[in-house]
């Protein structure tokens, strides 16, 4: 570890060594290249929120059973919480900012480096809290399904002013992603939308019941939501999720449903545009994080200015790329993944020409993105690791 650090109040800021790796992630793959200008804002993405430290078993027959001992077979390490967002954001080459707050033990070192060195992300907004201990939570991946085990302190002040208020005045984006909670405003969303932020939003499960879209009162500040299909269901009383996605249209410009196994449903209510697009089938290794995958590739899409139904499908295949890797954060795709898979499916003998043409808004992006392969070596991803100490794996 080299980073020094510098009192900032009650936090820590810490500050590295300049590495840049948004800068050069940026200047070799950048979806919004053409859609840049001088008077645009210095990010593209704008996140707040907690960062665990994910420990992530996979290769398990079936779920632990009471009083055994189980062995996995694979084991990784990685970011998580927000940092799953954050880092598929960035992979995708979109300029993210963070505000967090890290414990300041050796989990907390270990996630700040990852996400600031390893991926590029801005963590100027971020704190690391000094004496606070890292919220760890532990996943077990069998049978498609993941259980979790989660631990942490309770956050003090300082922490809860950087991952619950968030900045007094959040740094100037184009996009924001938020995680609403049922009965809480989060003013920095106002503030945010009120400068030309467009919010995209996403909830958890209501755990009091209520599934009240009155409790969600900063969604009348977001352009778009994305919740689940059961949980779209619930807050709107309709019997299917299609009809879901069509009531939450009175509530916010743009609902996107995701349907499992079955992909996912989008209405625009400006446009009067809607699309659904089938899941990409695969064989998942571990699906932490893959609706978090799923946004980031839905809000680089968006940005970009891309046909509703491209966006529904590429964020699909973002997230049917990532559960193939370990962890949430660091098995998110960059575009060296994408155009591997690209490559790949056009080699396999029967492939249905329908399935190929849902993705062949990806032949004109893929040049102009990635340079010839014989010109430069492919792009790194780092990868989850079982020891935290080993930094990158081989």
């Amino acid at each position: 570890m080299t980073a020094s650090t510098a009192s900032t109040g009650e936090g820590h800021h810490r500050h590295t060594g300049q590495t840049d790796g948004r800068s050069r992630r940026a200047a070799r793959v950048d979806p919004l290249a053409a859609r840049r200008g001088p008077e645009d804002p210095p990010w593209d993405v704008y996140l707040t929120g907690t960062v665990f430290l994910d420990i992530i078993f996979t290769g398990l027959d079936s779920a632990p059973v009471r009083g055994t001992e189980s062995w996995a077979r694979g084991m990784g390490s990685s970011p998580g919480g927000v940092a799953n967002m954050a880092t598929a954001l960035a992979r995708l080459g979109l300029r993210t900012s963070l505000a967090a707050a890290f414990g300041d033990d050796h989990y907390g070192e270990y996630c700040w480096d990852a996400l600031e060195q390893g991926e590029g992300i801005d963590l100027t907004p971020s704190r690391s809290i000094p004496g606070w201990h890292s919220p760890v939570t532990v996943s077990m991946a069998y049978e498609g399904e993941r259980t979790m085990v989660s631990h942490g302190h309770e956050p003090p002040p300082a922490a809860a002013l950087v991952q619950d208020s968030a900045p007094e005045h959040p740094p100037h984006a184009r996009a924001a992603v938020a995680s609403l909670t049922p009965g809480r405003r989060a003013p920095w969303i106002e503030r945010a939308a009120a400068r030309g932020t467009r919010i995209f939003a996403d909830v958890g499960w209501d755990d009091t019941g209520a599934w009240d879209l009155a409790g969600l009162a900063d969604l009348a500040h977001c352009e778009a939501f994305l919740p689940n299909a059961q949980e779209a269901m619930r807050y709107t009383g309709a019997t299917c999720p299609r009809a879901a996605a069509h009531a939450l249209t009175e509530y916010v410009p743009l609902a996107v449903v995701t349907l499992g196994a079955e992909g996912a449903y989008a209405v625009d209510r400006r446009s009067g545009e809607s699309a659904e697009v089938p899941a990409i089938a695969v064989e998942a290794l571990d699906p932490t994080g893959a609706g978090d995958v799923f946004v980031a590739g839905f809000v680089t899409g968006t940005l970009a200015g891309w046909p509703l139904a491209d966006r529904l499908a590429f964020a699909g295949l973002t997230a049917a790329l990532s559960v193939q890797e370990f962890g949430g954060s660091l098995s998110a795709p960059g575009w060296s993944e994408i155009a591997a898979w690209w490559r790949r499916v056009h080699s396999v003998e029967g492939q249905d020409p329908g399935a190929l043409h849902r993705y062949a808004f990806l032949d004109g992006l893929l040049p102009a993105l990635l340079p010839a392969p014989e010109e430069t070596a492919p792009w790194p991803l780092r990868r989850a690791v079982p020891t935290i100490g080993f930094g990158r794996s081989a």
